[in-house]
């Protein structure tokens, strides 16, 4: 049987305050054959405090285990809410054939690294070319046209 990594201290936990119990009861065991108190004295000693601190630290492991798997699964959400955010964060470019150079105001058109006024001469026989407006083209990181000067 192959113990996982991950779960050991969860396990160790419910040996400990399994152990803890069992120390416990023999203890009580031990005890409970002898009338006087002072007989009894090493056994709930022996028995009952050591058993008591074997099932504090089991019940312990235990609980840091269950605060690993669950840091663990919110680690695993947060991730997922990241990627999500920064989808929805890009922008929407609309890929389509060169526009007309009838287009609405403020509207330019992706290069590789520069944007575009739609009548360009540098995007004759290009296609399939994204159309955005300035601002976005902007936040993209891209550079203006040269030649036409889009701004």
């Amino acid at each position: 049987m192959k113990i996982g990594w991950g779960k050991l201290g969860g396990q160790l936990g419910i040996g400990y305050c399994l152990a803890g119990l069992v120390l416990i009861f023999l203890g009580w065991n031990g005890a409970a054959s002898y009338d006087r108190v002072p007989a009894q004295m090493p056994y709930l000693v022996s028995g009952g405090i050591g058993g008591l601190a074997l099932v504090v630290i089991g019940a312990a492991l235990i609980v840091v285990q269950s605060n690993r798997a669950d840091r663990v699964a919110l680690q695993l959400r947060l991730d997922e809410l990241t990627d999500a955010i920064s989808r929805l964060a890009e922008p929407d470019v609309t890929t389509a054939a060169r526009p007309s150079s009838g287009s609405a105001v403020g509207e330019v058109v992706a290069g590789s690294s520069a944007y575009h006024r739609p009548d360009c001469q540098l995007l004759e026989g290009k296609e399939q070319l994204a159309s955005m407006t300035l601002v976005m083209a902007r936040t993209r990181g891209l550079s203006a046209c040269r030649i036409c000067a889009p701004d």
